[in-house]
């Protein structure tokens, strides 16, 4: 009889984050985990002492992944980063969702969850600054309107991000659509 086989860390965080989005941060658990994994549930605990752990490691891993596309987007052109940050943030749309369950991590019992999720935190103001600058230099370029005030174009433009894709269209031209739509609305 052979040995049960195992899963990697990326599998088991792979898994986490659609485990949490599918079922909540209070509907995930790990028995729910361990069942869509191959391999003993001890094998968890190899890598993670506990939920809070596993749930905060697969979001600083999303973070990490969005700031690392992020920060190489050369800013030279602000309209053109600002598009292929978009592309970014449409590609990795459950980020949000995912920090949405930050909040309900009790990190009084990890504090390697403490500090991923301080991680997290960092990166989302560096996102931010980076955002507020691309749009403040477009504005000063006067490549976006001056009469709408900085926070509508940028909360318009995050909401671009929960868009439903209904036409599956794949995700590289979708977040040029949505740019597109978004720099020239809706009006003909």
């Amino acid at each position: 009889m052979g040995r049960k086989q195992s899963f990697t860390e990326t599998e088991l965080l792979d898994t986490t984050k659609q485990l949490v989005l599918e079922h909540g941060y209070d509907g995930f658990h790990l028995k729910l985990l361990s069942q869509h994994l191959s391999g003993a549930r001890s094998t968890i605990y190899q890598y993670y002492a506990n939920k809070e752990e596993i749930v905060a490691a697969c979001m600083k891993r999303v973070m990490s992944a969005v700031l690392d596309k992020a920060l190489a987007i050369d800013e030279a052109e602000p309209m053109d980063a600002l598009e292929q940050l978009l592309l970014v943030y449409v590609e990795e749309s459950a980020l949000h969702q995912l920090l949405g369950n930050a909040s309900k991590i009790n990190t009084a019992n990890s504090a390697a969850a403490a500090r991923d999720l301080e991680y997290i935190e960092a990166g989302h103001q560096t996102l931010k600054i980076q955002l507020s600058r691309l749009f403040e230099r477009a504005q000063q370029n006067k490549d976006l309107r001056q009469d709408i005030p900085l926070p509508v174009l940028i909360g318009v433009f995050f909401n671009l991000i929960d868009t439903p894709n209904m036409l599956n269209i794949p995700t590289p031209a979708w977040g040029k659509l949505l740019f597109q739509m978004w720099i020239g609305g809706a009006k003909s």
